[in-house]
Formats: structure tokens, C-alpha cells, sequence
């Protein structure tokens, strides 16, 4: 008996303002515990939440790059829960009337091809405190920092059908929340989290399964483990006979399962109702419209531009694009380099990527600036170097001992191009091999190619090597004396 898995995600991605969504208090990460817990934050007697008009901007953002409905009145609603780190006893989120209606994510499924992920909706709410078990001995400790920390709950439909598919759009939902500006991604931080609802249905039915909710997943590795571990646990559970209940699970990385945390609420539990301290969200078209001028140039809209203006596969304008530091870094380097822009892609995406995952950094990091590597491709393509040498050279301007020319001077790597010079090494190599230069003849292709090689080793790299590959081709191909 095959199996379908149905997924939706929802995913609280922590807004980008400096300053808590209702209060003044700092956003900041990192601080002492409860230095950064206002009055207001708690709701203690006499305080009045004042909603942060940076984190509404920054929802609308999310919602014309989603190309969802921007909702002209939205309302906030207290979500009613006790929770130790929630001192106040009732969350401000939004519940009949978000900020941002449907939208969708585009996505490569591995298996589906190119597919849209349907968003249900994405609004606004504050975050809860947090607690603290590991360094307390039998007791739990309470930080409140981040209690009314903003932040965007995005909600997609069930459209997601495998884990493969679920961890495709969570990585273009957290490239496109960074791409616009609107948070920054820190999964290791709690910047940016994902809930799964999981459930498995018998292949060719129609009616969904009984969903169990997994919480608080902070990489995408986690993510995608813990949907798989699920998986088999619901399908084993229904093929020996039993039933999935609707709960809400953790995942617990170190044994790699999931486990029973709570029964699952449904909306009624929470009793919403809506918020009498805060006004119903009031956003005109002049607003969007300030906000919609204000928005970069997207991915989809980015990459079609690259495979159009610089003749990129589609392939290496996908790639490029998946960050907008990586997208200008490249841009700007096209720009500076009078070339093939195929060129700047390929070093992109093949030695600079490879170097900033060895030293585990960002592009922002790196040692060798877009001018630099367009230095570099400029004496490749003026044959000043070979593309071999190349490579060594890029690696000493990463170790900063300086720009291209100044490493090529200094090392003495500077292409012999000279056709004459190239012709007597060739000869000297034909005449010191004869017994390679016969299996070339008697059709060996490879043979060549270690002709080449010692013809290269000869000027110790230091040949043009098509020059080389010229040349022992019009010697060979004469008539035997």
C-alpha cells in the first residue's frame, strides 16, 4: 500500500526593526536576561501597547513579493494561553482579518519540477518569552527578552508532499525574507522557525489525515528529519492498527524523533477575541504604494534579467540569484570585467563559492572584492596567465598578498605566448617522446594529451596551452620523412 504525506508549514520569521512591535524596548540578540523587557511588554497595570509601524511596512513588504492581497483593515486579536513565559497570559497576534491574504512561493520540487506553494496567509503578532532549562538544577528559568519581539507568521496550504518539497520552500521563503530586507534569517538565533503539519492519507483519497504539529524546527536539516521520522511514525501507527491523534510534537535531534508535547488546540481553545487596547489596522493604497516603490528587484524578475542581459544558463541565473549579496557581487564584477559575463559566473559559482564554504563565511567576507576577481579574468582572457595559473593566483589574492597583476609580477607566472618559443619546446617534446608520439598516430587521443602536458611541464605551466595544443597538432599531422 502506497502512502501520499501532506505538509504545510507555518513559519514565524522575527521582523527586522529595532524595536519590539508594541514597545520601545530593543530587539537586540544577546543581552543579559530581561534587560530588554518593558512594562508594556508584560502588560503590567497602566501600560498601553502602541503598534511599530516599521513591522506593518515590513508585513506589507512580504505581501507584494508573495503577491498576496494586502488587507486594507486588519485586526489584532489576544490569543489566550498559559504559558510560563508569557506572563501576561494571552498572546496579540492577528486571527479573522491578517495583514496579508494568499500569495505564493515558487519552488523546484525534486520530483514535481516547478511548482507553487499557495500561502493561506501571513499576519502580524508578537513573540512569547523564553524559557531556560539547561542551566538550572530543577528549576526553569525565565527570560522575557524576547517576549514582543515582531514577527510574520506565514502560513502555506497543504500543498507540500514530501520533505524534500517542505525544506525547498522553506529555503526560498527564508532567501526571499532576506532578499527584501525584512528579517535576517538567523535560524541558529530564532530569527526565523518553521512548524510542520504532517499527516499521511492512502494514495488516490481526497479527505486529509489527522495532523500532527511539529514545533519549533531552527535548520533545515532538522526540518527535513524530523518530517521523515513523522512520516514512518504515522504510516507504522495506522498499518498496525491504530490512529493518528491531532497533537503538537518536538523533535528531538540527538535521538532523531519526534515526540508527544502537548494534544493539539484548535482555534476555540484560545478563546480570540479581539484586542481593546489596539485599534483595528488601518493601510491606504498611498502606503502600499510608498512601499511597493521602496521594494528591490526579486528573484524571479532578477534571473530572467541575467539569463537576458549577460547570456547565463538558466541554471548559473538561479544560482546567482539566491541571495541578493551574491547577485550584486557577481553584477558588479560583470560590469568591471570586458568579457564574457559566462566567465564571472563560472569562477562565481565555481572558486569563490568553493572558498567561502571552506572558510565558512559570507560573500560579504570576502577577501577578493568583485574588482579584484574581475582583474584576475582580465588576464585571462588577455592571456597573461592561463587559467590553471589562474587558480594559484586567486588563491594568493585570497590569502591577501595582494591584486592579480602584482602576484603575477611577483611570482614571474606570465603566459609565454610567444608562437616562435612554443614551437621549439614543442619540437624538443615530439623529438624526446617517440614512443607517444606512435600511439597518437596510431589513433590514441590520450596520447596527445600527455604531449600537451609535457609540453606544459617544460615551461612549468607557464604556455598558452591552446598555443601548445596548436602547435603539436601542425607538427603531427606533417607526413612522416
Amino acid at each position: 500500500m502506497t502512502w501520499e504525506v501532506v505538509i504545510g508549514l507555518e513559519t514565524h520569521a522575527q521582523l527586522s526593526t529595532a524595536s519590539k512591535i508594541f514597545s520601545g524596548a530593543s530587539t537586540a540578540f544577546g543581552a543579559s536576561p530581561n534587560s530588554h523587557a518593558s512594562a508594556v511588554d508584560i502588560a503590567l497595570p497602566g501600560v498601553l501597547p502602541v503598534l511599530n509601524r516599521g513591522a506593518v511596512e515590513r508585513a506589507i513588504r512580504f505581501g507584494l513579493a508573495v503577491g498576496g492581497t494586502i488587507n486594507r483593515r486588519s485586526v489584532f486579536a489576544r490569543k489566550n494561553y498559559f504559558y510560563p513565559d508569557l506572563p501576561k497570559g494571552y498572546q496579540i497576534s492577528q486571527y479573522e482579518i491578517p495583514i496579508v491574504a494568499g500569495g505564493e512561493v515558487p519552488i523546484v520540487s525534486p520530483t514535481r519540477g516547478e511548482l507553487r506553494v499557495r500561502l493561506t496567509r501571513a499576519h502580524l503578532e508578537e513573540d512569547a518569552g523564553k524559557s531556560l532549562h539547561e542551566s538550572f538544577h530543577d528549576m526553569t528559568g525565565i527570560d522575557l527578552n524576547r517576549a514582543g519581539t515582531p514577527l510574520l507568521e506565514i502560513v502555506s496550504e497543504p500543498d507540500l508532499r514530501s520533505s524534500a518539497e517542505a525544506v525547498a520552500y522553506a529555503k526560498a521563503l527564508h532567501g526571499l525574507v532576506r532578499w527584501i530586507g525584512i528579517c535576517d534569517g538567523n535560524m541558529q538565533e530564532g530569527s526565523f522557525r518553521c512548524d510542520a503539519n504532517v499527516s499521511v492519507r492512502r494514495a488516490g483519497e481526497t479527505k486529509l489525515g489527522t495532523r500532527a504539529e511539529i514545533k519549533n524546527l531552527n535548520s533545515f536539516r532538522f526540518l527535513e528529519k524530523a518530517i521523515d521520522f513523522e512520516v514512518r511514525r504515522q504510516v507504522e501507527l495506522i498499518e498496525d492498527g491504530g490512529r493518528v491523534v491531532q497533537e503538537t510534537r518536538l523533535y528531538d535531534a540527538e535521538r532523531n524523533e519526534t515526540r508527544s508535547m502537548r494534544s493539539k488546540e484548535d482555534a476555540h481553545d484560545y478563546r480570540y477575541f479581539p484586542d481593546p487596547d489596539l485599534p483595528p489596522l488601518a493601510v491606504d493604497d498611498a502606503w502600499i504604494d510608498r512601499v511597493a516603490a521602496s521594494m528591490p528587484e526579486l528573484p524571479a524578475a532578477m534571473r530572467a534579467r541575467f539569463v537576458e542581459q549577460y547570456a547565463l544558463p538558466a541554471q548559473d541565473a538561479t544560482l546567482l540569484a539566491a541571495s541578493r549579496e551574491v547577485a550584486a557581487y557577481f553584477e558588479d564584477a560583470a560590469k568591471r570585467f570586458d568579457g564574457d559575463a559566462k566567465l564571472v559566473a563560472n569562477w562565481m559559482l565555481g572558486e569563490v563559492s568553493a572558498a567561502l564554504n571552506r572558510d565558512e563565511i559570507d560573500i560579504a567576507e570576502s577577501p577578493v572584492t568583485p574588482a579584484a576577481l574581475a582583474g584576475l579574468l582580465a588576464r585571462i582572457a588577455d592571456r597573461t596567465i592561463s587559467s590553471k595559473l589562474a587558480r594559484d593566483v586567486f588563491d594568493a589574492m585570497w590569502a591577501g598578498e595582494g591584486d592579480a597583476d602584482a602576484i603575477i609580477a611577483k611570482r614571474g607566472l606570465k603566459q609565454v605566448s610567444d608562437e616562435g618559443a612554443i614551437d621549439i619546446i614543442v619540437a624538443q617534446v615530439i623529438e624526446a617522446n617517440p614512443s607517444i608520439v606512435a600511439e597518437f598516430r596510431a589513433g590514441k587521443e590520450k596520447a596527445f594529451n600527455a604531449l600537451v602536458g609535457k609540453a606544459m611541464a617544460e615551461t612549468k605551466g607557464k604556455a598558452n596551452p591552446a598555443m601548445v595544443g596548436d602547435a603539436l597538432r601542425r607538427r603531427l599531422q606533417k607526413p612522416l620523412v
